[in-house]
């Protein structure tokens, strides 16, 4: 039996291709993503344990410059007769301090090179050889003098500097212009992640970062034999309280943990969209295994009348899938590498420098890939061959088709109505739980999505029927024929179309929820925001205080307000604070007060959020004992309350109160309003207002819409992307059936030739019915994602002010669309080979 089964599967190679495409592409999403996130991580783990080679010893300091704590702020990391210490422990080689923090440098064209958060400045550290054995200088040396600077390679050559150039480098401050001294290369996570690395002399560094003669981290090298244990013992009672040390061994193996559970969220994310694609995989295979079986009805049933039995046949069937399944499993496989290659070549294109190493091929990797797709194509042919067991002798001598029984369609029927309803009621109870109920709603979103598949080929028939008239009008006997092919065969249209519901239920579901929360969020951004301008540092870090008085004496502003965040100590808790300007803050900010007003703010007075009043029981005119973040008490009155704001934090007071507290303030942002409004002229004096630094963003309205929005449409885009691989094998399913039905229909097709259908209308035929068919599965799928979206809409909306649902029709509209334009391009190759059928020919076909 299994070579008969191998022999039926070459005299069949055309039509089983479609099934190898849709297993070849779901194995080789799996196969890729194992593959990649497995190089991934041993190429970030082999460079993390290179990094601390030379490392016996590693001591991090955690202090605050701006801690609360007086002791802490005199002793802000690791001083310098502490590092003398231990640099003179026996069997210490060397001891070097380190301190960094945020720089950045411009390309020619004046952009920050790097995207912020990995662009880092730090001190060279050399040696008494003169060398720093953190860097490897190309060209120059490093800085020597408080002028020069030291720049990594790459970002060296984005910016077109050579040795002795000027460059300026945009720290927390004022951009200043050093003279570059040198180029170096760096195993720095900085640079690997595409971003810059400025090395400064250690007293600048000190001065810009932390406090001179204070250092960050210190590293410490062994001699030759010494024990990097015996070393850590004695360096732990030299250094503070808020410092720790680890051995350079452990560093590297806690840095490979975290790569390890990094990584561990993107593969599970690329490995749930490749189950997705198998899972569509099953409906084209089951297909396609459902339409052999049905086609070789006469040849089956003879093997049956010859002594076969009921279990060879099936085996026989099963056979065909397994040799279909090892041979899409190892293409797929192969293609999975070549994927794994490119993404790591992507990431690359996209700014991060990925550390090199060779593939990383795991032996379960293999057996994961391969087994995924073997048995997915045999859970899918099981069916069929069950069916084809079923096969009695008797049926040599009959039709070649085998329709289902009523009893089976009634039973399947009842089960997908019973099942579907199961799942709505889950996913209608999960949206009434409100942010509890995501789980109840995955579970009825599962129920709902099987039970639907399970009752498409009943609900074809009625929805394909309201078509008809429409499709017989339009385009005549062609358009009634193709109506009539699609509902002629309830379960392979509902199998086929099943694929394109599934991609759809979740591209549909994405695409409300992405943009009703969009919507809701643009809508805060729009009702909340007055000003102008938003300005904010590119490395997500603090604005230096002197950008609020840069900002203050530019031509053309009229009111500029800081967000600065901070805390005050309130009844033994610690309450948000935004430190802001008054009678600027309301110019910017739309604050609508609810008691008192915001003219208190100047006064010396707080307002305090509606929410955070009346749990705390505060109404204006309340005196409350408050501790700053120096330690210093004092007794501050509530003077007003205001609706709560999402840009502003509970509790608001004037900057000027809170300057003798804190030496240097934290300022995410800072609110700018011009006297024009927005325009290139006003945005150009900001720019100028701040010395043209490259590390500080200024961004107008649309960009801070943007910013708080944009993150929703770029994970929509990554998601449809992800999706598409589903879509594919659904498009793939669609070509399969038609190809195989045209091969079914052939004597049907040289009767309607014979009869006068020309062979444009028989084109215009398949391609209407492949039309049909995908429209079905859309609407089908759309429905089902829209309701979907909605249900989990309503698990997120109390976290969302102005949440409401927002059906985006127009991308709606562009599915329903692609749907049919893939029924048009999957209908090609049938439609003409449907057409090219001579008459005569088709006509003798059995």
């Amino acid at each position: 039996m299994f070579r008969t089964a191998l022999r039926n599967v070459l005299a069949h190679k055309a039509r089983l291709l479609m099934t190898v495409l849709a297993v070849m592409l779901g194995v080789a999403f799996v196969s890729g993503t194992l593959v990649f996130t497995d190089t991934l991580g041993n190429a970030y783990r082999n460079q993390s344990a290179k990094s601390y080679d030379n490392v016996a010893v590693s001591v991090t300091s955690y202090a605050d410059p701006t801690a609360r704590n007086a002791d802490a702020k005199d002793e802000p990391g690791i001083g310098a007769k502490t590092l003398e210490k231990i640099a003179g422990l026996d069997g210490v080689a060397s001891a070097t301090g380190r301190v960094d923090g945020f720089a950045g440098v411009a390309d020619p064209d004046g952009r920050l090179i790097g995207n912020g958060w990995s662009n880092k400045g730090a001190n060279f550290a050399p040696g008494k050889d003169g060398k720093d054995t953190a860097y490897t200088f190309t060209e120059g040396t490093g800085p020597l003098r408080d002028n020069q600077v030291a720049l990594d390679k790459d970002s060296a050559a984005k910016g077109e500097y050579e040795v002795g150039d000027k460059v300026r480098v945009a720290t927390n401050g004022p951009v200043k212009e050093y003279t570059l001294s040198g180029v170096f290369t760096t195993e720095d996570g900085a640079v690997n992640a595409g971003g810059s690395l400025v090395l400064f002399d250690t007293e600048v560094a000190q001065q810009l970062y932390l406090k001179p003669g204070y250092f960050l981290n210190v590293t410490v090298a062994a001699e030759s034999g010494a024990s990097a244990q015996k070393i850590l013992a004695e360096v732990e009672p030299l250094i503070p309280d808020n410092a720790e040390a680890q051995t350079g061994k452990q560093l590297a193996d806690d840095q490979a943990e975290q790569i390890e559970e990094g990584l561990s969220g993107l593969n599970q994310m690329l490995l749930a969209f490749a189950a997705i694609a198998l899972f569509v995989g099953v409906f084209l295979i089951s297909n396609t295994f459902t339409m052999l079986v049905a086609q070789r009805t006469k040849e089956l049933a003879l093997l049956r009348a010859v002594g076969a039995s009921r279990k060879q046949v099936s085996r026989s069937v099963l056979s065909e899938a397994l040799v279909v399944g090892v041979v899409a499993s190892v293409i797929g496989f192969v293609l999975g590498i070549g994927l794994a290659t490119g993404l790591r070549s992507a990431m690359s294109s996209f700014g991060a420098k990925v550390p090199n190493g060779s593939l990383v091929i795991a032996p379960t990797t293999v057996l994961a890939a391969l087994g995924v797709g073997v048995l997915i194509t045999m859970f899918a042919a099981w069916l069929p061959a069950r069916r084809a067991a079923k096969i009695p002798p008797v049926a040599a001598m009959g039709s070649a088709h085998l329709p289902a029984t009523s009893k089976s369609l009634v039973l399947r029927n009842s089960i997908g109505a019973l099942v579907t309803l199961l799942g709505a009621a889950a996913i209608v109870a999960g949206a009434a739980a409100g942010k509890d109920g995501k789980m109840i709603i995955g579970g009825g979103a599962f129920l709902a999505l099987i039970g639907v598949i399970v009752l498409i080929p009943l609900l074809s028939r009625p929805v394909i029927a309201l078509v008809r008239p429409l499709l017989r009008r339009l385009f005549g006997v062609s358009g009634n024929l193709a109506s009539r092919n699609a509902v002629r065969n309830p379960r392979r249209t509902g199998a086929t179309a099943s694929a394109l519901a599934i991609g759809l239920t979740l591209v549909t579901g994405l695409s409300v929820l992405g943009v009703t929360m969009g919507r809701a969020i643009d809508k805060i951004t729009t009702d909340n925001i007055k000003a102008d301008y938003m300005v904010t540092m590119a490395s997500g870090g603090g604005l230096d205080k002197s950008v609020v008085t840069a900002l203050e004496k530019a031509p053309g502003v009229k009111a500029v307000s800081p967000q600065q965040a901070t805390s005050l100590k309130i009844k033994d808790t610690y309450e948000s604070v935004s430190g802001v300007v008054p009678g600027d803050i309301e110019k910017v900010i739309n604050i609508e007060t609810v008691s008192g007003s915001l003219d208190v703010l100047g006064k010396g007075r707080l307002a305090v959020a509606e929410k955070t009043a009346k749990s705390n029981g505060w109404k204006p005119g309340d005196t409350v004992a408050v501790e700053y973040d120096d330690g210093k008490k004092a007794q501050l009155t509530v003077g007003a309350t205001y609706k709560d704001n999402e840009f502003l934090s509970p509790v608001l007071i004037s900057t000027s109160l809170l300057a003798p507290h804190e030496e240097k303030p934290y300022i995410p942002e800072v609110w700018v309003k011009t006297d024009g409004g927005m325009s290139k002229a006003a945005e150009q004096a900001v720019v100028d207002a701040l010395g043209d630094n490259p590390a500080i963003s200024v961004m107008d309205q649309q960009d801070i819409r943007n910013t708080f929005g944009g993150m929703i449409n770029t994970a929509l885009n990554i998601m449809y992307g992800l999706l598409a691989m589903a879509l594919i094998i659904a498009v793939l399913g669609v070509v399969n059936t038609l190809a195989m039905s045209v091969f079914e229909r052939q004597q049907e097709i040289g009767m309607l030739r014979a009869i006068g259908l020309d062979r444009r209308r028989v084109k215009r035929m398949i391609r209407l019915e492949a039309v049909v068919i995908s429209l079905f599965g859309a609407v089908i799928g759309v429905g089902l994602g829209t309701f979907l979206g909605w249900a989990i809409g309503q698990t997120v909306k109390s976290s969302i002010p102005g949440y409401a649902l927002v059906i985006p029709w127009d991308r709606i509209g562009l599915f329903l669309g692609l749907a049919a334009l893939v029924g048009v391009l999957a209908a090609m190759w049938p439609a003409r080979s449907a057409a090219k059928l001579n008459m005569l020919t088709a006509i003798k076909t059995e």
